[in-house]
């Protein structure tokens, strides 16, 4: 069976097509915007006050809860990386207070993680410029230049219990508690990073 390829008009005419598509999901809407916050913050805060009521109380398998509110903080954390990019409300003051407040309850200081994802954009493929915002990603020649624990660790390292199990206690708990890589960038890594963290005390 011959295929004949596409000319390059056909292809041009294919990407303005789906640019035409995609124009009105662009800009985002104020009015949904609040919406989606609304019906995710509200779930949450509902789902942690019943968990916090059924353990008080004594009722241990209200620890079930917890399923559906991690689903919602998940959610949040969507959200907070939407203002991260300036694209959830598309006002810079609203997106940052946005991902303020709710860094608070995702353990992620807003201010330091969108710079942090910033240059992990930037400089995402590039094995340049690793070591900001993403995991640790070795090529085959550095990997066989570790020595036998070198190669053991990384591999440790890369093992799904580690990458979604310890890996974000360390992550959030631990590394966010300060500005990891970002310590010689100025004073908004700090301060994002220790009022994210005085704010979670009460917590």
């Amino acid at each position: 069976m011959i295929v004949a390829a596409k000319s390059s008009t056909d292809q041009g005419s294919d990407e303005k097509a789906w640019l035409r598509i995609l124009a009105k999901y662009r800009t985002p809407h104020a009015g949904r915007s609040v919406f989606e916050l609304t019906i995710t913050a509200i779930p949450f805060a509902a789902f942690w006050t019943l968990t916090c009521l059924a353990v008080h109380l004594g009722f241990w398998s209200g620890l079930i809860l917890i399923v559906p509110a991690a689903g919602f903080l998940l959610r949040l954390f969507m959200i907070q990386h939407d203002c991260g990019h300036g694209s959830f409300f598309a006002r810079r003051r609203f997106d940052d207070w946005t991902g303020r407040v709710l860094g608070v309850l995702t353990l992620t200081p807003n201010d330091y993680w969108r710079g942090a994802h910033a240059t992990h954009h930037a400089s995402a493929g590039n094995l340049d410029e690793r070591g900001v915002g993403d995991i640790t990603t070795l090529t085959v020649t550095e990997y066989y230049g570790r020595s036998r624990w070198g190669r053991i660790g990384y591999r440790l390292y890369r093992h799904p219990l580690v990458m979604f199990g310890i890996g974000p206690a360390w992550l959030f708990l631990f590394r966010q508690r300060l500005p990891m890589g970002m310590m010689r960038d100025g004073l908004l890594p700090w301060i994002s990073t220790m009022a994210t963290n005085v704010a979670v005390i009460p917590f």
